[in-house]
């Protein structure tokens, strides 16, 4: 069958990979492709000046910087850029959200959260703290008995915590260790639906979409979320990021962070207490401009994306690790070991047994092999990573996290590398 990308194309537009060096980390941070690498040339090189100003350098620069929220806006697919934040990382652009809420939450309120990636954790129990709020955490199920690593969240696990105090509730749209992928809008429906039924007078809900960002395409407003974070470095331009908060919740729930005297009042600008990186937003418009050289529409870009993803990266590595032969030697998936529509080719692994290896010889390993990389550790999801089976923290699980721009030919080249430090 057809590649639904031209593979050549995709990665004639990054310039990162022409080395032929392996990127398989890419759940840390993608590489930049040449749109945003020129956007933020060109910046420096023709508009590098402080915005606002009558001079016309300063004018083209503050039309220029607004680009950034508009190209946010809409990979979030939010209703305006007025409800877009930008800073240099979602952990950032979440503390300052949690400083925001501290006049909304009330002794009592309960915020349920995962054991997911930390910066969409920790900013609500820091606020929990501050505030006397309660923390419950969502638990985790398995996908399958004989395998303990086979960790998942479940709705039917989610359902009962909800209460009448019920305030904030935090997930991901995908995970950055166990690579499945949250049906967010049926997620979303069951807690709302649960929140009336118990009186639960306030419900907001946060979606991390960090690691589902460079897969699939965002739908805030169909999820119907009020808050959700995204990396552009994740999703090939520069390091920064955006927040995303429903205007009406700027109306409603947050106050104001920036200046006093800046007309900041109901758009995301309030949430930012100082200024952005006025390059890195522009760059981060240029991320626009690569996918539509993709597709017509950024919906067929990310549709031939995940297509592609599925077919060239997930299934055969997939395959690969899952194998008897691999089973038989203690390797065990961690999280969702079947391909499909709701798997990320973000894939975590460990390696068990009478014959265990620690998590960063396999790594180093792969080191020494040359041309490749992959990583080891927790990641920042250190709760789901810490209470899986006979974990030391400090030496975590194994990731192989690709994307796009990663070929078939590179995954049977991780395998063979992998095949001679496992079997």
């Amino acid at each position: 069958m057809a590649s639904p990308l031209d593979i050549a194309k995709v990665r004639a537009n990054f310039p990162g990979i022409a080395s032929g060096f392996i990127f398989a980390d890419n759940a840390g941070g993608s590489q930049s492709c040449k749109q945003v690498i020129d956007g933020v040339t060109d910046w420096l090189t023709n508009t590098n000046a402080q915005l606002g100003a009558t001079y016309s350098v300063s004018a083209v620069a503050t039309k220029r910087a607004s680009e950034g929220p508009e190209a946010a806006a809409k990979l979030f697919g939010a209703a305006s850029a007025d409800e877009i934040t930008l800073g240099y990382s979602t952990t950032q652009n979440y503390e300052n959200l949690g400083r925001a809420l501290d006049e909304s939450i009330k002794t009592g309120d309960e915020f349920i959260l995962t054991g997911e990636h930390e910066a969409n954790v920790g900013t609500w129990k820091k606020l929990a703290q501050r505030r006397g709020a309660v923390v419950k955490f969502w638990p985790v199920s398995l996908l399958e008995p004989n395998n303990p690593y086979s960790v998942t969240y479940k709705t039917e696990d989610l359902l009962p915590l909800i209460t009448s105090h019920t305030r904030i509730v935090a997930f991901s749209a995908c995970s950055n260790i166990l690579g499945s992928i949250t049906p967010v809008k049926e997620i979303v429906q069951a807690i709302r639906s649960k929140a009336k039924d118990v009186g639960a007078q306030k419900v907001e809900i946060s979606v991390d979409c960090v690691a589902y960002g460079p897969h699939r395409k965002i739908d805030v407003v169909d999820w119907d979320v009020d808050y959700a974070a995204l990396s552009f470095y994740k999703i090939y331009g520069p390091h920064n990021a955006a927040l995303y908060t429903r205007s009406s919740v700027l109306k409603s729930s947050v106050t104001k962070l920036s200046h006093h005297f800046l007309p900041t009042e109901d758009n995301g600008y309030m949430l930012a207490p100082g200024g952005h990186g006025y390059e890195l937003a522009y760059g981060s418009a240029k991320i626009i401009d690569y996918l539509l050289s993709l597709a017509p529409t950024l919906s067929e870009a990310w549709d031939a994306i995940a297509e592609y993803e599925q077919t060239q990266l997930v299934v055969p590595l997939l395959q690969f690790l899952t194998s008897e032969e691999l089973w038989n030697r203690g390797v065990r998936i961690v999280g969702d070991a079947k391909p499909g529509p709701s798997r990320a080719p973000t894939v975590s692994f460990v390696v068990t047994g009478e014959k265990p290896l620690k998590s960063q010889f396999v790594v180093e390993e792969v080191d020494k092999a040359g041309n490749i990389g992959i990583r080891y550790g927790h990641f920042y999801a250190y709760k789901v990573v810490s209470d899986l089976p006979n974990m030391d923290i400090k030496d975590g699980i194994i990731r192989v996290s690709l994307v796009h721009y990663n070929t078939l030919e590179e995954v049977n080249n991780i395998i063979n590398v992998l095949k001679k430090i496992l079997l």
